[in-house]
């Protein structure tokens, strides 16, 4: 394609946006609104995806010993422990680490925990179990039951567990809003598009007449559409960063994220995946809409 002609389309496609500024308001609001909710349900998966990864890393599995186990049996059975399939590493916790820990619970009342140091310490030593992968949390904690000087095992499965279920029913909430939004969006450029065609319908005629061809005709259209699309998605960028920067701020320092212990994934760090998905979903809505139309309207 020569620059010349590439030129011609491009021009043809800013001024044809132009032209209909009350037609591609209304489109712009849509694909933005189709963006922007798109945007909060995606932001909202890849944050609980991360809230299971930071949970699976903070708590994972935690294998208490019995009371009466030796050192040396305690540091054989965390041997044992590490030696399990799907175990991706164990962080040991003695019954001083354990009290200390409480303390830190308590924060201000530590001094009802005074009367149980030292000797008098009723914590037990435990490890701290990191999997390998999430699903084999059941096999791998049937295979440490079997072990000898395990007095209990804990583990997160349950808190894991609704976290991955509310994910999956975000991501198919995502994708069933997601259709419905592309389908209104399609609509509303196809009868923008429309609108520019009957309004350039003699000058369409005069160029069929002259010889030339749909192709050539078509694309001023479908880059108008495509224009509309990356407006639509630069601004929806702008908009969703805007205001989860803003929320982000806020939960991160409230008291409800500290007592979890869990983070916020940055913006910054979902940039590149959001603007791709944006830029492909604003970019093909607009083409696939002003195809649509001008196939009615060339009669292809």
């Amino acid at each position: 394609m020569k620059y010349s002609i590439l030129g011609y389309f491009i021009g043809e496609g800013f001024a044809n946006v132009f032209k209909n500024k009350k037609s591609t308001g209304a489109s712009l609001m849509i694909m933005c609104a189709t963006m922007i909710i798109f945007g909060v349900f995606l932001i909202l998966g890849e944050n609980i995806n991360h809230f299971v990864s930071e949970v699976e890393q903070a708590q994972g599995i935690q294998v208490f010993a019995t009371e009466e186990a030796t050192d040396e049996q305690v540091t054989e059975l965390g041997e044992k422990i590490k030696a399990i399939n799907g175990v991706n590493k164990i962080e040991y916790v003695s019954k001083e680490d354990a009290l200390n820990q409480m303390k830190e619970k308590f924060a201000d009342n530590q001094d009802l925990l005074e009367g149980y140091e030292g000797e008098n310490n009723i914590f037990t030593a435990s490890y701290v179990v990191t999997l390998t992968d999430l699903n084999l949390s059941t096999q791998v904690q049937d295979e440490i039951s079997k072990l000898d000087y395990v007095k209990k095992i804990t583990s997160s499965d349950e808190t894991v567990s609704t976290l991955i279920s509310l994910a999956n029913g975000i991501k198919i909430v995502t994708g069933v809003i997601l259709v419905l939004l592309i389908v209104i969006s399609i609509f509303i450029i196809a009868n923008t598009i429309k609108l520019t065609v009957h309004a350039r319908r003699k000058e369409i005629s005069i160029m069929k007449y002259v010889g030339a061809t749909n192709g050539f005709i078509r694309w001023p259209f479908i880059v108008e559409g495509m224009i509309i699309g990356i407006i639509s998605s630069l601004i929806s960028i702008i908009l969703v960063g805007l205001a989860y920067n803003f929320i982000a701020d806020q939960m991160v320092n409230s008291q409800f994220m500290k007592m979890m212990g869990v983070s916020l994934v940055s913006f910054a760090d979902m940039f590149s995946s959001i603007i791709f998905v944006y830029m492909l979903l604003g970019i093909g809505i607009g083409a696939l809409g002003s195809i649509i139309s001008m196939r009615k309207y060339l009669k292809v």
